[in-house]
């Protein structure tokens, strides 16, 4: 008899040493992630495990809260923060119980300061590092990867983040879907939002061509983890060729960060190596830049990190050489750069700096993608 994705997850909550992580995404709020999570922990539960809520966000969902009726939870931690009484999920607490499986909602949420970790994604890690299984969910435009094509997408700027590395802890990634028009009729039916905020949903997040385009992205990015679990699972001779990204920056803070997400965006649907490569100029060196153009060029390699891409330095005045030696050095097979600026000068001086970098890589199997 086959198995189940569920029972292949209780198999994988038996067997790990370290805690497996399950991941519900959704394109936006109200499709019904939250509601599958505590279906799963009821099945859970009538196999035999022990299952704990860590944290629900109910959002005053009826469905949901009643759903959460039956299944044990760890009280939430109380604390004081500029004189308010506020609420937080007790990571100790759910570490001092080891449930076999804890359910924690909202990943991308920024915790009280104050807390041992600054988001909410952190202290999932640290429970699966203390054998603890999660099952866990979130929407797509959490995702930092996907932060500007969210905004450009919805005009909206998405403040709570948390990086696409929380992915590669992912046992089993479940894109939960629902068709725009039964989104927004749940929506009209007060079953998402109450009050005036179904009115503002309507007519900023939740209209149908944003929907739409939102579904498409977390349908991608679903997609693109089960052909990495595809790719995984076959012998060495049986793989696709191995695509290499490398995402090309420099002191500019907006075309860097631009880059580095096109990348990590592309590396991400093949699932891929990739790197942000920093090439520095003696006009670039430390004591030759301002401090605002240095703090910035930190804040794009935090931020590469933080998407999971290596960040390589290289001291260099020829820059097109300085790329081409390190892409060929690490096997790249795409090199992401910004909009390339032409003179009359330059073409005239030969230091147009895209035709020297298409010569020295006409031998190379190697693409270009250029980042407007």
């Amino acid at each position: 008899m086959a198995q189940t994705p569920e029972s292949r997850f209780t198999d994988l909550i038996r067997q790990r040493r370290r805690g497996s992580l399950k991941a519900y995404i959704g394109m936006i709020a109200g499709v019904g992630k939250t509601y599958r999570m505590l279906q799963e922990a009821h099945e859970l539960i009538a196999a035999g495990i022990d299952v704990k809520i860590g944290l629900i966000e109910p959002h005053g969902r009826e469905e949901t809260a009643k759903l959460m009726e039956g299944i044990p939870q760890i009280p939430l931690k109380i604390v004081y923060y500029k004189g308010r009484e506020l609420r937080e999920m007790d990571l100790d607490a759910i570490i001092i119980a080891h449930p076999e499986v804890v359910l924690v909602d909202e990943l991308a949420h920024t915790n009280i300061p104050g807390s041992r970790n600054e988001k909410r994604w952190q202290d999932v890690i640290e429970l699966l590092e203390n054998g603890i299984n999660v099952i866990t969910a979130f929407n797509i435009q959490h995702l930092e990867s996907m932060n500007d094509r969210v905004e450009k997408i919805a005009g909206i700027e998405v403040k709570e983040t948390l990086p696409d590395k929380i992915l590669e802890y992912a046992d089993d990634i479940v894109n939960i879907d629902l068709p725009a028009t039964d989104l927004i009729k749940r929506m009209e039916e007060g079953k998402i939002y109450k009050g005036e905020l179904i009115r503002r949903a309507l007519d900023n997040f939740f209209q149908p061509e944003k929907i739409l385009q939102l579904r498409d992205l977390a349908l991608r990015k679903v997609a693109s983890q089960v052909e990495r679990k595809i790719e995984k699972s076959l012998p060495p001779k049986a793989r696709m060729p191995i695509e290499r990204f490398m995402g090309c920056i420099s002191t500019n803070y907006e075309g860097g960060k631009k880059i580095i997400r096109k990348t990590a965006r592309l590396a991400g649907h093949y699932q891929a190596e990739w790197y942000v490569l920093y090439v520095q100029t003696n006009r670039e060196r430390a004591e030759k830049i301002n401090l605002s153009a240095q703090r910035k060029l930190l804040q794009n390699f935090k931020l590469a990190k933080e998407l999971g891409g290596e960040v390589i330095k290289v001291t260099i005045e020829d820059v097109p050489k300085g790329i081409v030696s390190k892409a060929l050095e690490l096997d790249i097979t795409n090199i992401i750069i910004g909009r390339p600026t032409f003179s009359l000068w330059r073409q005239l001086t030969g230091r147009n700096f895209m035709d020297r970098l298409l010569r020295q890589l006409s031998d190379a199997e190697i693409d270009i993608i250029i980042v407007f």
